[in-house]
């Protein structure tokens, strides 16, 4: 037993029903993905530590009733912390803090499959630290268009000298993430994500849209810039997500985009392309500040 299995199990966490499938297709059961937690904690904690967390919940596994869980309410035990957090509309929501491995196995342990955490602090929720773009194809399985999204806003990044990173969704698309310095409120950081999702797509209109009604994106890459507001959370890197096959949010390098599809890594796979390779997010990139990102990116529209 490792040292990331041993704080596991220092605590008493009372596991049930190991044998049951939870991912059907690929005969995944809830004892597998309970070892998946175990061995991703160090990894996964980087992404979740000191947030406030949503968990998205399946406790028959994915043939049963799927929630998506804020409010952490009385069901779990009193050890996990939480974090109570005012909503804008008044009264309270109470989020776990997801921040030890142990926690990752107990909330597994209850039937959690995906890991939202918010893209702030528990300690200041009201400065992000980082943006998020999600790049959501016209249809299942059109990688090369919400690729070339994916390069496009790479390219904007660039120009206005800006570090970003980019993982799989494990769903349909690519995320890419601007890391910040937390100087800025949600309402300087929303507005940068809008103008950054609009910019984009001024540069590829017959191929981009920011209309989030699917009706209105005629074949387009969605470029989905409103999780960037209080209260909304994004997936976590290399948090499984509930599709079949257990595919995992996987950060990768920017060089592998080319290859790589939203799917590519799973619960069977993710660990031979760790033991591969490092950790595409080892190291954090420089943040940005987002007030002074705004100011550059209206001065290059401006500029035409």
């Amino acid at each position: 037993m490792d040292a990331g299995e041993q704080r596991c199990f220092s605590r008493m966490i009372d596991i049930s029903n190991v044998d049951k499938v939870f991912f059907p297709d690929a005969g995944l059961t809830k004892g597998e993905l309970l070892d998946y937690h175990v061995r991703i904690a160090e990894l996964l904690l980087a992404h979740l530590d000191g947030r406030p967390v949503a968990v998205k919940r399946y406790p028959d596994g994915l043939e049963g009733q799927g929630f998506f869980q804020k409010n952490a309410g009385s069901h779990f035990t009193d050890w996990l912390r939480r974090q109570y957090i005012p909503k804008r509309d008044g009264g309270t929501l109470d989020h776990v803090v997801v921040d030890e491995p142990a926690a990752l196995v107990y909330l597994a342990d209850q039937g959690t499959i995906e890991f939202h955490p918010w893209l702030s602090l528990a300690d200041d929720l009201e400065h992000p630290i980082e943006l998020v773009l999600d790049l959501d194809p016209p249809a299942q399985g059109e990688v090369g268009a919400v690729r070339q999204a994916a390069r496009q806003v790479h390219t904007l990044l660039d120009e206005l000298e800006v570090a970003s990173r980019i993982k799989t969704s494990g769903s349909a698309g690519f995320h890419v993430h601007v890391p910040l310095d937390g100087s800025a409120g949600w309402d300087v950081v929303s507005a940068l994500a809008r103008s950054l999702a609009e910019a984009v797509c001024e540069r590829l209109p017959d191929a981009l849209t920011t209309s989030h009604r699917k009706q209105g994106r005629t074949g387009r890459v969605f470029v989905d810039w409103l999780r960037n507001s209080y209260g909304q959370t994004s997936v976590a890197a290399y948090s499984v997500r509930a599709r079949p096959g257990a595919p995992v949010a996987t950060p990768i390098d920017w060089g592998e985009l080319r290859t790589v599809e939203p799917r590519s890594y799973d619960v069977g796979n993710l660990f031979r392309r760790l033991g591969q390779r490092d950790d595409p997010w080892r190291e954090d990139p420089p943040a940005a500040a987002a007030a002074q990102v705004s100011d550059r990116l209206e001065a290059l529209r401006e500029d035409g």
